[in-house]
């Protein structure tokens, strides 16, 4: 995939403190706070979805938070590499009797999407892996810089009565780190001569619509083409912690009402307060890009209507 750039949503401003050369081992993850999460599914719901207003019960955690969940853990055989060097990244998804797990369900033409990226969200890659008979999953990857980075198992196992799960696990990048803050907020990312813009905003805990066009030469595009089922896939990551959310676009191609663009319309709840990286992948001309973003999510007031964002001072420039 083409990930010359990279897009985001979010707010309070995350950079790992490593110098010097990068050893083996990731930095551990930052204190989570308790929030809801949509998976990538076509059915869009999971056993760690909550959907709904502020208040009552204390939500379940956001995915990719933790390597084990309802009886599945991921299993990084690669757990790390050399920055700047293609590597066959190695994995296994084993359930709670060890076996590596081998029958998945299908969701966006795939029965598993891999994320990888860097805890300062300056990198990211959506990969789909390919299976080995012994349900050992591969996919070679190259990551341009040292340091800690976040490995996503989106999937959903067969059977009934299985909800999609996304599990999490830290990757280390060796070799000499120079830390990046997390790009500061943005409206507009440009890949490839193509200018995708973001429309709307979030709110902690509520459900709000975004919107992004794309354009090409100044010009709106309006042949997008399907990819993995949709004319544009959304991932969205907290900083901080890297929570995992998957959003999903409003129609699909062929229900004869969703258009091919320039708008790719979505629905996304933040889970809280603070700063989120999202990362917009769309097709056209055959090639997949990815338009990476940075947007607060402000907190809900007790009256139900966005508070005002804090002001967010990022620095630093977009890693391409």
């Amino acid at each position: 995939m083409h990930t010359t750039a990279k897009i985001g949503l979010y707010s309070a401003a995350l950079a790992l403190a490593f110098t010097g050369a990068y050893g083996i081992g990731a930095a551990a993850d930052p204190l989570a706070r308790t929030t809801s999460h949509t998976p990538h599914t076509d059915r869009q719901e999971s056993s760690t979805t909550n959907h709904g207003e502020l208040g009552g019960s204390t939500p379940p955690l956001p995915g990719g938070l933790q390597i084990t969940q309802d009886g599945y853990t991921l299993d990084l055989l690669t757990p790390r590499l050399t920055a700047g060097r293609e590597t066959l990244l190695r994995f296994a998804i084993r359930d709670d009797a060890g076996a590596a797990v081998t029958d998945y369900a299908t969701a966006h033409d795939k029965e598993l999407h891999l994320i990888v990226a860097s805890r300062d969200l300056n990198t990211f890659r959506h990969l789909h892996p390919t299976r080995a008979a012994d349900g050992t999953w591969s996919n070679p990857v190259e990551l341009p810089a040292a340091g800690g980075y976040r490995v996503f198992a989106d999937f959903t196992p067969a059977g009934e009565d299985a909800r999609p799960l996304t599990l999490g696990a830290d990757l280390a990048a060796a070799g000499t780190h120079q830390p990046q803050d997390l790009p500061p907020q943005n409206a507009t990312a440009e890949v490839d001569g193509y200018t995708v813009t973001l429309h709307g905003t979030l709110t902690a805990g509520r459900t709000t619509g975004l919107t992004l066009g794309v354009a090409k030469d100044g010009k709106p595009v309006t042949d997008l083409q399907p990819y993995l089922g949709a004319y544009g896939h959304l991932v969205a990551l907290r900083a901080g912690d890297l929570a995992y959310l998957h959003v999903h676009p409003e129609g699909e191609p062929g229900d004869g009402t969703t258009r091919p663009g320039p708008a790719i319309s979505f629905t996304a709840t933040a889970p809280t307060d603070g700063a989120y990286r999202l990362f917009l992948d769309f097709k056209h001309q055959g090639t997949v890009r990815t338009a990476a973003f940075t947007l607060p999510a402000s907190p809900a007031s007790p009256t139900g209507t966005a508070a005002i964002p804090r002001d967010q001072n990022h620095t630093g420039a977009e890693h391409h």
